[in-house]
């Protein structure tokens, strides 16, 4: 049985875990930062197709105690690196420490390499391996004095869906686009709007949900060319996430006053595979109105941080206050922001909130109407 960790941002880990279980992988633990669980090689690649709010996906090699310089080399030393890393295989090393006493993290990678490299070198019986070959990058965290050791088998973090190789400025991440509109509760039979799209994220990860779209089908993982894992794992799991799709008459808006902000998001719905679920359009926010008694606003207009300066964002919340306000009470608004005044200044009476972070920016959402 193979150990994964999944890493993502704080506030999401609760989502995470119940994707992990939908996945019906074994021994699920949500932890702060992360999640992790039990399965096959088969579950690797599910994992990496699958998982929405997720960043990565590790494999655990091994853990030890490591309090000196000395006990990490034994450590990485000890781990069977050449069951997984070939001879040509490319092996980097990144990682973090967090109340250890081994801090220093060009140190850590250095001593790590060094030991996975004398291991590699003596059961290959090669003096110098030459790294020629497809990329195993290991990752180590050291956690309260133990040393963790993992493959990372997704390559770039799997917000990288491949749908947005251009943004605009302060771009939201597609795990936590995915993340709020599951936190929205929207499956795909209200009419769903995001009056702020920039590149058109949310609406377009609304749009992968409502079909059931596995968001890694339309990438690779760094896996994929590991000869320790057969393709044909790769293949029914693709197989297996595209059997699950279906197609449905979904209402899914999004508008933005930046035309080109509409030309990109609507690039990217034709990229993505959505382009017929999800319609984008030049819109101001502060005019939005919808004719339906049913629906959901979800949308993360500027912080006044990066965009716009903080009383010109104050004001934008105003107006677009204004314009919710005309929307029936049976319609649910979410909004993610990080400026302290929000509340007051888009005029809502109380929320309920949900910190989450945009990167390194820690934020609320926001959520006004039913539960």
């Amino acid at each position: 049985m193979l150990q994964f960790m999944i890493p993502c941002l704080f506030g999401l880990e609760g989502l995470v875990g119940d994707e992990v279980k939908r996945l019906e992988l074994k021994n699920v633990r949500v932890e702060n930062g992360h999640v992790l669980c039990e399965g096959e090689w088969a579950d690797l690649c599910r994992l990496n197709l699958n998982l929405r709010c997720g960043e990565r996906v590790l494999l655990l090699v091994g853990k030890e105690k490591a309090e000196t310089f000395d006990e990490l080399y034994e450590a990485a030393a000890r781990q069977p690196w050449e069951d997984y890393i070939p001879k040509d295989g490319q092996f980097p090393v990144k990682g973090y420490s967090l109340n250890s006493k081994l801090f220093s993290l060009p140190n850590c990678q250095k001593i790590i390499k060094k030991a996975a490299a004398v291991r590699l070198g003596k059961v290959y019986g090669m003096e110098q391996l030459p790294e020629t070959g497809e990329l195993y990058q290991i990752q180590f965290a050291m956690r309260n004095d133990i040393a963790e050791f993992y493959l990372d088998t997704s390559g770039p973090g799997l917000r990288k869906r491949g749908y947005r190789a251009v943004s605009l400025e302060a771009p939201l991440r597609e795990t936590l686009a995915a993340a709020m509109v599951i936190l929205s509760r929207y499956r795909g039979r209200d009419p769903f709007c995001d009056p702020f799209c920039g590149s058109g994220t949310i609406a377009i990860e609304a749009a992968m949900i409502a079909k059931n779209r596995a968001p890694g089908l339309d990438r690779r993982f760094d896996a994929q060319k590991w000869a320790v894992l057969p393709s044909k794992l790769w293949l029914e799991a693709a197989d297996e996430a595209m059997d699950k799709e279906f197609d449905g008459n979904y209402e899914i808006w999004g508008g933005d006053i930046d035309p080109r902000a509409v030309a990109l998001a609507q690039d990217n719905a034709r990229k993505a595979g959505v382009e017929d679920v999800v319609k984008f359009e030049l819109a101001d926010a502060t005019r939005f109105h919808w004719g339906g008694q049913y629906g959901r606003v979800v949308t993360n207009p500027p912080y006044g941080e990066r965009l716009m300066d903080r009383s010109a964002a104050e004001q934008l919340y105003r107006e677009f206050g204004i314009a919710m306000s005309k929307l029936p009470d049976t319609w649910r608004i979410s909004v993610l922001s990080s400026h302290t005044e929000f509340e007051r200044t888009f005029g809502h009476g109380e929320a309920r909130k949900r910190k989450l972070y945009n990167g390194m920016i820690k934020c609320d959402l926001f959520q006004y109407g039913k539960k």
